[in-house]
């Protein structure tokens, strides 16, 4: 938790990074060369968007020094991620070339059905994010370090070519722009805003599940804000599309970034305005009101029903955990 300012968002999965970006000086070339060689400098690597972790006696250890980095193969970006005190913490995309696939590893797996091995050191292991963090693997602010890595390489591995002229674009800025050597456009790194939200009404809430979520997980409601509208009136449309019911306040409560690839979560709570529900079902396949007590025993893993809650690292489980214990808008 960010213990500074112990807002909602610093409670969600991937919040709390506590690293000095250095946005001062990342169009200072040498400032960065400078950082990059120094002997405490530690880089994340990314193959095929799963951060490298190594095997040690003490566990998992997602840091290299640049000399391993390079040892795994072809580093292709490498972006200052920023400064943690004294050390510098970049991250480094590995080039595909360097990685193999092999057969799943689990049949049964939901976040991972392939296992990737890293060629020139097959002991080097190449994990979900999602995975890691739910398996607590790691300390959240390496967590939270490792999210900004992998947006951040996943947009600069989807935007090598100029969406202006076709170009090739070259990385800048320390990795936080892309410049055209044609055109000379230059390109920042996206972030895709997400409304996620928990209508409620009276001692009800809305939740809803669709097919790939574990065995009787239900969550809260979300959908991409869209070009020229606001937050609440995003909320008010994914609900309505998704559920059919209407809705009319709607307050902030919490946010997250989310790594998947590179996406704003943007927690919300809905006045619901109507009970009857008319299931979207190309996007849900099973929508339903809970009640507080409902919402609970799903919490405590104890609903008579088997329904379960959202995991901790999700924001619609603070959303929901929220609303139990009062700390929500009522309307």
């Amino acid at each position: 938790m960010n213990n500074r300012f112990p807002e909602p968002s610093a409670l969600t999965g991937y919040a709390f990074n506590p690293l000095d970006r250095c946005a001062a000086r990342r169009d200072d070339p040498a400032f960065i060369a400078d950082l990059l060689a120094a002997p405490q400098t530690r880089l994340f690597v990314i193959g095929r968007d799963r951060p490298a972790l190594k095997i040690t006696a003490a566990g998992v250890d997602p840091l290299f020094t640049l000399e391993e980095a390079r040892a795994l193969g072809v580093l292709r970006e490498i972006v200052l991620l920023g400064r943690d005190g004294e050390r510098a913490l970049f991250g480094a995309q590995l080039d595909d070339g360097a990685i193999i696939s092999r057969e799943a590893a689990d049949e049964g797996a939901f976040i991972e059905t392939w296992r990737l091995i890293v060629t020139a050191r097959p002991e080097v292991l190449l994990k979900d994010l999602r995975a890691i963090t739910m398996e607590g693997l790691l300390p959240v602010e390496q967590i939270g370090a490792l999210g900004q890595a992998k947006s951040l390489l996943n947009w600069h591995a989807r935007h090598r070519y100029c969406s202006m002229c076709g170009g090739r674009t070259e990385l800048a800025s320390a990795g936080y722009r892309r410049e055209c050597r044609s055109c000379g456009a230059q390109h920042f790194p996206r972030t895709d805003p997400v409304v996620i939200m928990l209508a409620v009404r009276g001692d009800r809430c809305l939740m809803g599940r669709q097919p790939r979520f574990n065995k009787g997980m239900y969550s809260a409601l979300a959908g991409f804000l869209e070009p020229g509208e606001t937050i609440e009136d995003a909320v008010r449309r994914e609900i309505s599309e998704e559920s059919g019911v209407r809705v009319g306040r709607v307050a902030y409560h919490a946010s997250q970034p989310w790594p998947f690839p590179s996406s704003i979560m943007i927690g919300c709570i809905a006045e619901a305005l109507s009970d009857a529900i008319e299931i979207d079902r190309a996007e849900l396949e099973d929508c339903r009101w809970f009640s507080r007590a409902d919402v609970e025993a799903m919490l405590a893993g104890a609903h008579p029903q088997g329904f379960l809650a959202p995991n901790p690292v999700a924001i619609a489980h603070h959303l929901v955990r929220a609303w139990v214990a009062g700390e929500t808008p009522e309307f």
